[in-house]
């Protein structure tokens, strides 16, 4: 098995601590992450902050698939440091998924929200498909999550919630719609 990057071994404790103390997030359910097999996590986008409280929530380091458009410069130096797998929203991307499944082999952790973007007040948008390929593609399980509350400065009503795993058995689209209605249910 790989090392992860560096960079990431890094910045997670940093990111931890500054998490803990300006947004106090509860953690629930962290007995839902395997501590030794490739699995995703997938679920609600509220926030960009959100992969960092994914990332404050669990010491197992977590490979984002991220949009394309946020690799330029600087940032796609350090995102590709951090193990991040660019995504062209656009178009499939045989690319992306190809190093998701390389990671999940690896017994490694894949992060995904399946909206492709944030909310925005918007509500729980409709779920793309890819995780549930890659679950079923793999053999991988899905750890659905809930993210709820607002990042605001020392409020305390942030909160993060990972569920029990899901095992992606059946037609992509129904499976789909249950890991869509499960954190649709949780999120209320």
């Amino acid at each position: 098995m790989k090392k992860e990057p560096v960079l990431y071994r890094i910045i997670r404790p940093i990111i931890t601590c500054l998490f803990k103390f300006f947004f106090t997030p509860k953690i629930k359910g962290k007995e839902n992450i395997p501590s030794n097999k490739g699995i995703i996590l997938a679920g609600n986008h509220t926030s960009n902050l959100d992969c960092l409280l994914l990332m404050s929530s669990t010491k197992r380091p977590i490979h984002f698939l991220a949009k394309n458009e946020l690799w330029r410069g600087l940032k796609k130096i350090i995102f590709a440091n951090l193990g991040l797998i660019p995504v062209d929203r656009s178009r499939k991307n045989p690319e992306a998924l190809k190093k998701a499944y390389e990671y999940l082999e690896e017994e490694k952790v894949i992060g995904i929200f399946p909206e492709g973007t944030t909310e925005k007040n918007r509500g729980l948008l409709p779920f793309k498909i890819g995780a549930v390929k890659m679950a079923k593609q793999t053999n991988s399980p899905i750890i659905p999550f809930v993210i709820k509350g607002k990042y605001h400065l020392f409020s305390k009503n942030l909160t993060i919630e990972f569920l029990k795993p899901l095992k992606v058995e059946e037609e992509l689209e129904k499976e789909n719609n249950k890991l869509r209605n499960i954190i649709w249910e949780r999120r209320k």
